[in-house]
């Protein structure tokens, strides 16, 4: 497992850690609310315009963007502890933020628009929220920089975390600095969901490289994790991770070459996503591959199960996801199975990395029947998502169709779009249990200071 944590340390961790769970709980009940606008008894409940959609965008923001940009705020914790005040300031501005954007959904008339990588509620409180975790992260990541080591970064363990937050840190930046420079480019008279689309697109495949680098060190950390070392130099392995940086220094070739808001600039970060995330992240994967094989397929003890079941789905999940970004020709539904196997598959890796930081944090390691069982509950539902969503495309199937307009005519179409709301159901069910699990957790509170050591079971989540 990984080193015990305590002091101020500790307390970053955990806050940032629970930042997370709660968008993903917000998440949830979101989801939730989706479903019931939509019935025909409580939809009268609804009194809002278009609020399946309005709480589908507020869904997406939570369980993608705040989830994920707590977690980087995790990782920086885990590599060093920022000054009291500051990072006091940056994690209640990102708290402020993600409360901000749930309560936009009651607040406003504006428009939702269902544009790529961070959907938006064209109202005032939403935009306002949005930048108070912008300002939360980027101030985190900017506490960071002056504790990172460029000496230790090739020793083991902790040379991983210093690169990937070094990297995670660049990206985001890098993300923030395209956001802005499309913004200035814009020309006038665009808006709507086209304005969003263009002033996103770039800075949303940035932060794209950025969980992926959180996804190679939650791999390396959930394989020790859960009982296997890797049977490599730390040199190799830290050498491989700072290969995350080139497609991000790539993007400044784009921008060199293209204008921020043409149809040249979205085709080139379409092909960078292609190829350019698995520059990293096919040569660590092979390696964290190469170490399960050649080790006890479960060794361990029953709280390292759901750390081994968390790496191997995850691991298939980004692997269909990047295979699936190779094959995409055309807009059909072959472009969001790939992007939900990636995104799930990046989930999936925190969601074991959120069950390995536990007895770190001086709480009881999950363990038991429902732990193992998450993220097999989560991933075979992916999978069967995006299956479906893949099959769907390769038929023709267009993306953002619903209905009559999906022109599901056949019985493959059918069984094939039957497969993915199955799959679909079946990941919503993991992800509310991931969720349970954590807050229990939580709940149960630390462990007396004389018991933390490995946990003994008592507290299991059965």
């Amino acid at each position: 497992m990984i080193e015990y944590l305590n002091g101020p340390q500790r307390r970053e961790v955990v806050r940032w850690l629970l930042l997370g769970v709660f968008a993903l709980a917000l998440a949830g009940l979101f989801a939730i609310l989706l479903v019931l606008s939509r019935a025909p008894v409580t939809g009268d409940w609804f009194p809002w315009i278009d609020f399946f959609r309005t709480a589908l965008v507020v869904h997406v923001d939570q369980s993608v963007l705040i989830w994920f940009l707590a977690m980087a705020g995790v990782i920086c914790s885990l590599t060093a502890a920022s000054g009291r005040l500051f990072g006091d300031i940056a994690f209640w501005l990102s708290l402020a933020g993600t409360l901000g954007i749930a309560g936009a959904a009651f607040v406003g008339e504006g428009a939702p628009l269902m544009n790529n990588y961070i959907p938006v509620l064209q109202r005032p409180l939403f935009f306002v929220a949005l930048a108070l975790v912008g300002m939360g992260v980027v101030l985190r990541l900017v506490l960071l920089l002056p504790r990172l080591r460029p000496a230790a970064w090739f020793s083991p363990v902790s040379g991983e975390r210093q690169v990937v937050a070094f990297t995670v840190a660049v990206a985001v930046f890098g993300a923030l600095l395209a956001i802005i420079h499309t913004w200035i480019g814009m020309p006038p008279g665009l808006d709507g969901t086209a304005f969003y689309e263009y002033l996103f697109w770039g800075g949303g495949h940035l932060l794209q490289f950025a969980y992926t680098q959180m996804l190679l060190l939650a791999w390396l950390m959930l394989l020790r994790g859960s009982g296997t070392e890797i049977p490599f130099s730390p040199r190799l392995i830290n050498g491989l991770l700072l290969l995350g940086l080139l497609p991000v220094l790539w993007a400044l070739v784009i921008y060199a070459q293209y204008d921020p808001v043409s149809a040249e600039m979205r085709v080139a970060f379409t092909r960078l996503m292609q190829f350019g995330g698995g520059i990293p992240a096919v040569p660590v994967g092979l390696l964290v591959l190469y170490a399960l094989f050649r080790g006890p397929a479960l060794q361990g003890g029953a709280e390292q199960r759901p750390l081994r079941m968390a790496l191997w789905f995850s691991l298939l999940l980004f692997g269909a996801g990047g295979i699936l970004a190779i094959l995409i020709s055309g807009v059909n539904t072959v472009i969001p199975a790939h992007y939900h196997g990636s995104i799930v598959g990046v989930t999936l890796a925190l969601m074991g990395l959120a069950y390995l930081l536990l007895p770190a944090l001086g709480y009881e390691a999950v363990e038991g029947r429902l732990a193992t069982l998450q993220p097999i509950l989560y991933g075979s539902g992916q999978l069967l998502h995006i299956g479906g969503l893949a099959l769907s495309g390769f038929m023709g199937i267009q993306r953002k169709t619903a209905g009559a307009a999906q022109g599901l005519e056949s019985i493959p179409a059918k069984l094939a779009m039957g497969i993915m709301g199955i799959g679909g159901l079946l990941a919503v069910l993991g992800g509310i249990l991931f969720v349970w699990i954590m807050l229990l957790a939580f709940y149960r509170g630390r462990r007396p200071v004389a018991d933390q050591a490995p946990s003994t079971g008592k507290n299991s989540t059965r």
